[in-house]
């Protein structure tokens, strides 16, 4: 999940997609739907009883789809990747995932986390310049 954060970090700017970044066009939706449901299958792959839920009749069921944790809570990564490119760094991925995995697969949280704030963010240069 930390990877993620990092992906944001590096193609947003002032809270709005960096010129030139992977989330500079227009139509950066289905970059957030697809990055959601690799969360929710990430959980789903780690915590064993989880599943996928949806409901068939709502017109917005996509982007209500929900991961159902063998406890009966309900997480929907979906939504909560399109608060992470609305609110920023507040609504980081990593911290997160490390909340929900860490109930059923205990692990230390990477205190490298709060080093991707800091990274460098290299401008982007045409894959055709090579001087």
């Amino acid at each position: 999940f930390m990877e993620i954060d990092r992906f944001f970090h590096l193609n947003m700017e002032d809270g709005k997609p960096k010129k030139g970044g992977r989330l500079a066009k227009k139509e950066y939706g289905p970059i957030l739907f697809s990055i959601g449901a690799y969360i929710g299958q990430t959980l789903i792959k780690n915590v064993s009883g989880s599943r996928w839920v949806i409901d068939e009749e709502d017109p917005e069921g996509e982007l209500k789809i929900a991961v159902k944790l063998p406890d009966g809570t309900e997480v929907w990564p979906v939504q909560r990747v399109m608060k992470r490119f609305a609110s920023g760094e507040d609504d980081a991925i990593y911290p997160y995932g490390h909340a929900i995995m860490n109930a059923y697969v205990p692990q230390d949280f990477n205190k490298k986390f709060w080093d991707i704030t800091k990274e460098e963010i290299k401008p982007i240069k045409p894959w055709w310049k090579i001087w």
